[in-house]
């Protein structure tokens, strides 16, 4: 399988940029997601990678193989790349089976159509047509008809979007564990955090058009390289401070641990995690606060509270007896992300 490598890419819409000098390494046999909000270019991205549009400039590198640079262009179909679109776009005219086998081009395929539909949970249905399947089977027809001809690269553009939230985490954990039994290569485009975090090798942050970030889910979450990204991927408690020059700075709430020596007398916010506050347990103390709401969610709780005029939230696992307007003890579980 290939490794992905794609440096300076730029693309403009009407004089309007959406890829600016962006810069991408996927490795081999691996998922990463391309997170990001609706118009943040990923979808322009991963349609240039396809091959499907042609950027101003940059080289996109496939393997060893570069399939676009200055004076190189290869054509989609000569690419080694399977493509899953938002919704499955299925043939209705043609069974289950002949759109998985659509691109294998009369290659002995019955055996290998019987083995992508067992590999993605639909054993036995090679006969059945597009409309008596589900809007989750349909999906998964879609990513084993990617992976019929076994390319190098599989693409998937938000995939599960269009799934209930029930259904989307099944289809999802059965559809990525197919891609990873073939060993390719995969690219995830998504809007959705959690989806990201709970997929991916790596999450690649993109804003403003580029990369902001990209690396390991849980270094995404826990050490943002920008105040824009930790408030991109999660909840986040902003605390105002000033750097004391080692890992420590200066708070209303009093002087608060942060994960890098910061700059003495440096002005800027600690970010926390909600679930880096506690109300139980040991740490330093952060604040006296008074719950102004609670939000239970079976697996966790979240508690809004006030400290004089710093805001506060605290996630908890499972359900606390509390309630709004009682007093409660914030304490500091984690070093905080300062910046400036």
């Amino acid at each position: 399988m290939s490794s992905i490598e794609i440096t300076g890419l730029t693309m403009r819409f009407a004089q309007t940029p959406v890829l600016k000098d962006l810069d991408l390494q996927v490795r081999t046999s691996t998922v990463t997601a391309i997170l990001g909000s609706s118009g943040s270019g990923k979808s322009t991205l991963l349609r240039c990678l396809a091959g499907l549009l042609r950027p101003e400039q940059g080289v996109i590198q496939i393997g060893s193989t570069v399939v676009f640079g200055k004076g190189i262009w290869v054509p989609p179909e000569r690419r080694g790349i399977g493509l899953v679109p938002q919704e499955g776009s299925l043939f209705p005219h043609l069974s289950v089976g002949d759109n998985v086998g659509y691109g294998l081009r009369g290659r002995d395929s019955g055996g290998r159509i019987a083995h992508l539909l067992d590999l993605v949970g639909l054993p036995g249905t090679s006969a059945m047509r597009p409309h008596e399947l589900s809007g989750g089977m349909q999906q998964r027809v879609a990513v084993a008809r990617a992976l019929a001809p076994s390319p190098h690269v599989v693409l998937l553009d938000e995939p599960f979007s269009a799934l209930d939230a029930a259904l989307r985490d099944d289809v999802r954990q059965d559809v990525f564990a197919a891609i990873r039994a073939t060993g390719a290569t995969a690219i995830l485009v998504t809007h959705d955090q959690e989806e990201a975090f709970a997929v991916a090798d790596q999450v690649a942050v993109m804003m403003d058009n580029t990369i902001a970030q990209q690396a390991p889910p849980a270094e995404v979450y826990l050490t943002p390289v920008s105040l824009d990204v930790a408030r991109f991927v999660g909840d986040t408690v902003l605390v105002p401070a000033h750097g004391t020059g080692a890992c420590r700075a200066k708070t209303a709430l009093g002087e608060l641990p942060a994960q890098d020596p910061t700059r003495s007398g440096a002005s800027g916010v600690l970010v926390f995690r909600p679930e880096d506050l506690q109300i139980t347990g040991d740490g330093p103390v952060l604040a006296h606060a008074a719950v102004s709401s609670v939000s239970y969610h079976g697996h966790d709780t979240l508690l809004a509270a006030r400290a004089g005029e710093q805001e506060l939230l605290i996630r908890v696992l499972g359900r606390q007896a509390v309630a709004a307007g009682d007093d409660v003890t914030v304490r500091v579980t984690r070093p905080g992300v300062f910046f400036t």
